[in-house]
């Protein structure tokens, strides 16, 4: 198949490749009109840019977000991911914990297919990279190799965990292969610190990922309870052992960088915080929802 006024036009760049993924950004968004011009003028001076993903399948397979898929060609099938009612109720729980999507399609075959546009950023990583483990942030997973495994992973320490700004579990994505992540940070701003047998401690949910060899609890700033209401800072994340962590340096109060703020929030600058997620409580819901589908 032969395809024109894809990667041979002008307002298409390509901004980053890695394996069978590349990453293509609109410079302009020519498809705009007088209600909407000024928008996308401002926009394409602040580099506001949409960005596709370009999936290569050679008798591979890739796992994508529900809902991402904008087109593919060539002989490509199609496979939900969920293999029977208890897939389906052990993927609704890891859904309701993590904040993503309850069954992540597979396709695999010989052809392309192409993500739907985002203004987000997309960020490409090699999972061997961080040992052949890395955990993400809620709401980040776009798209990976067939052969990674997703797992949940939860704080070793649950019950200050539930006070704190971060959730109590997370997605972490295991094996060899490239992840692309979906993130409201661009890559040129997030910090990495690598960890040699340390303790890094963050106020608030900054962190987008980090290795899986780390340990990471929710702590007291200080040495008491007194000790960090007094220092203001209360509770923080704290990771500690051997690996690597990606950290936004700024972020709006309250929200990570997988969440999107609106542009209500953006516009008035707002930075107020957000209520403690209780994931388990909503693991809860979405089993007894599932449940009662089957009776």
């Amino acid at each position: 198949m032969v395809q024109q006024n894809l990667l041979n036009t002008s307002n298409v760049e390509v901004i980053a490749s890695m394996g069978g993924m590349t990453v293509l950004q609109h410079k302009m968004d020519l498809s705009t009109s007088p209600l909407t011009s000024r928008m996308e003028y401002y926009s394409a001076q602040m580099k506001v840019q949409k960005k596709q993903v370009l999936l290569a399948l050679n008798g591979n397979s890739y796992c994508i977000q529900a809902g991402a898929m904008q087109w593919m060609s060539g002989q490509v099938s199609m496979e939900s991911g969920v293999k029977g009612v208890g897939g389906f109720l052990g993927k609704a729980v890891a859904s309701a914990v993590t904040k993503e999507s309850v069954a992540k399609p597979i396709y695999t075959g010989y052809g392309e297919m192409m993500l739907e546009p985002t203004y987000r950023h997309i960020i490409l990583t090699n999972v061997e990279d961080w040992g052949g483990q890395i955990v993400l942030d809620d709401g980040l997973f776009l798209a990976c190799d067939g052969t990674l495994q997703q797992k949940v992973v939860a704080r070793s320490n649950l019950s200050s965990a539930v006070l704190g700004k971060e959730g109590l579990f997370n997605l972490s994505i295991v094996g060899k292969g490239v992840l692309a992540i979906e993130s409201i940070v661009p890559r040129e701003e997030l910090i990495e610190i690598v960890l040699q047998d340390d303790v890094m401690k963050i106020d608030g949910n900054m962190a987008v990922a980090w290795s899986g060899s780390l340990s990471f609890t929710v702590e007291k700033s200080g040495k008491s309870l007194l000790g960090s209401a007094v220092s203001g800072e209360g509770l923080v994340n704290v990771y500690r052992g051997t690996g690597r962590i990606w950290m936004a340096p700024v972020l709006y109060g309250g929200y990570s960088a997988g969440e999107t703020v609106s542009t209500e929030t953006a516009a008035n600058g707002q930075t107020g915080t957000k209520m403690a997620k209780v994931d388990v409580g909503n693991a809860v819901d979405a089993v007894s929802s599932v449940l009662k589908m089957f009776k």
